[in-house]
């Protein structure tokens, strides 16, 4: 209640203070018309969005970077950077045209060979594209408007890998940067051939990100703005992203008229942003984002399932859930399993393990019957990042009341995201558990869901091995009807549930919050074509 009557404070006295600025002078104003003001929910300190799971690195991609298809909002993939293509040898040749006029940000126009390099990083990255490149014999370039894939067997869900919506996009980047970066390190410049381009000589880490309106964009000449698909037309000549790590100054600057968007106000502050009749607040997402516990498995104790497993048992996942949104049920859900609601592949299978039912005295048997032994386990968080810090702080307390060894690290999202890649010991800059989430969308089926992967040091960070998950998705791409990719789902999810990959800790939807005067927000993720003020 404190915290809450805190926040109320700092919103009066930054709205009654909004009145007391001198005037902008008129070409101040058609300036700060043609500018776009965005929060966004944390700094996107990796600036490589191929090489992080973050989705707050994969907004700032869309701005920068175009992809070959798009998906839209009724989830259905259209061309973007080409303008079609041919199937032929009964799906095991696929032929792909770029659109004329396409250029990156340096003036050199977007050849073939670039968009070969450029997927050949994402595959090496991505758990749809690893799957993608299993089956290709050649991905080549015969000249510099065609893409040539020559496959071992059909894949009918290219164009699908190829514009979806999930972390780690297909982003298409000059060759001389793909190629010099493959598969791992991060680029240094950021050069793509999207609607915007970033200004790097404005860039200050933490604080600020920069992004003028790219002339030369060619945007698709027909079809409709929705999500990913269709013209990708800019109608500000400026994006600034200002980080606000702090709640209430951001509130304060929107209910002043400072900035124009907050991506992911805190749920306390959303009754009196709801009550200011020059703001919007509206949930774009209709799938959510899904809370997600992963484990380390490279590193005790969590290399060991049985430990896992024990964990599950004490999962409550309405208290993940109330810690970020509250009260409001119309905000969150529980009783999530290993694939999002919403789609043919959410099933109940094994979800028993999962009620939240079994006593903290009953965990904790379980946990020394399976073996855990007092070792130290580092939960690291995010101290700038409301609602994976929310779920940190329910996680920590818990791992106490089962008398689990527990150092309880905070630092700042960017150092988070770069220590996620650390496999090293505990003492080496190495941890055990994090807790963050994924968007729903990506959980819907096995192609984009990074978390359920079973690849080992191919999977994303927390590397879990599991050869039963990696062949019931295999299986999945190659199954002959809906009714038996379900039939997959059950089999996955009863598996995930014994090889725990991670826990699911619910389902939760982010309202945002933007000024009445912006239209032609897009649904889905923040994007920043298609948007107009008045």
């Amino acid at each position: 209640m404190l915290r809450r009557d805190l926040f109320r404070n700092s919103l009066a006295l930054g709205a009654a203070g909004a009145t007391l600025g001198a005037p902008r002078l008129a070409g101040a104003q058609s300036a700060a018309a043609k500018t776009l003001i965005f929060v966004p929910q944390a700094d996107a300190a990796i600036l490589d969005p191929t090489i992080t799971t973050g989705l707050v690195n994969r907004n700032h991609g869309f701005l920068i970077f175009d992809t070959l298809y798009g998906i839209d909002e009724q989830g259905v993939t259209q061309p973007q950077m080409v303008e079609g293509h041919t199937v032929e040898d009964g799906g095991k040749l696929v032929t792909m045209t770029l659109r004329e006029g396409l250029r990156f940000h340096d003036g050199e126009p977007v050849r073939a060979r670039d968009v070969v390099a450029s997927l050949r990083r994402w595959a090496h990255r991505d758990a749809f594209g690893n799957s993608l490149m299993a089956v290709v014999d050649e991905l080549a370039a015969p000249d510099d408007r065609t893409v040539r894939w020559r496959l071992k067997s059909p894949f009918p869900m290219l164009p699908e890998a190829l514009g979806k919506v999930g972390a780690i996009v297909a982003f298409i980047m000059p060759e001389r940067l793909a190629s010099a970066n493959d598969p791992v390190p991060p680029v240094k410049e950021l050069v793509g051939s999207g609607p915007f381009r970033f200004r790097a000589d404005q860039h200050v880490s933490g604080s600020r990100l920069v992004y003028e309106r790219f002339a030369g964009y060619v945007p698709r000449p027909s079809g409709t703005a929705s999500l990913l698909a269709g013209p990708k037309q800019a109608g500000f000549d400026r994006v600034e992203w200002q980080v606000m790590p702090d709640a209430s100054t951001a509130a304060a600057a929107l209910q002043r008229g400072e900035i124009d968007w907050w991506e992911q106000p805190i749920y306390d502050l959303l009754p009196t942003l709801k009550r200011n009749r020059n703001l919007n607040v509206e949930v774009l997402d209709p799938y959510g984002a899904i809370g997600v516990l992963r484990f380390n498995h490279t590193q005790p104790p969590f290399d060991n399932p049985a430990i896992r497993r024990a964990i599950l048992g004490a999962i409550k996942q309405s208290d993940f859930m109330t810690a970020i949104a509250g009260e409001d049920q119309s905000l969150w859900k529980d009783g999530i399993g290993f694939f999002a609601p919403g789609g043919t592949m959410a099933n109940t299978e094994g979800m028993s393990a999962l009620d939240g039912s079994r006593s903290i005295e009953d965990s904790k048997k379980a946990l020394k019957e399976a073996g855990y032994k007092g070792e130290r386990v580092l939960l690291m968080a995010p101290s700038d990042f409301p609602s994976i810090k929310a779920m940190s702080e329910v996680m920590a307390d818990l791992f106490r009341r089962l008398d689990i060894n527990t150092d309880y690290q905070l630092m700042d999202w960017g150092s988070m995201l770069t220590r996620m890649g650390n496999r090293n010991g505990l003492d080496q800059g190495g941890y055990s558990v994090f807790c963050t989430y994924s968007a729903g969308v990506t959980q819907l089926n096995p192609s984009a869901h990074n978390f359920l992967r079973g690849s080992g040091d191919r999977a994303t960070f927390g590397w879990s091995r599991s050869p039963e998950l990696e062949a019931l998705r295999d299986s999945w791409f190659t199954a002959p009807d809906a009714a038996a990719q379900r039939e997959i789902g059950i089999k996955a999810q009863r598996q995930a549930f014994i090889d725990v990959p991670y826990v699911p800790l619910g389902l939760f939807y982010q309202p945002t919050a933007y000024k009445k005067e912006l239209t032609g927000m897009l649904k889905g993720l923040p994007l920043f074509w298609h948007l107009r003020r008045g």
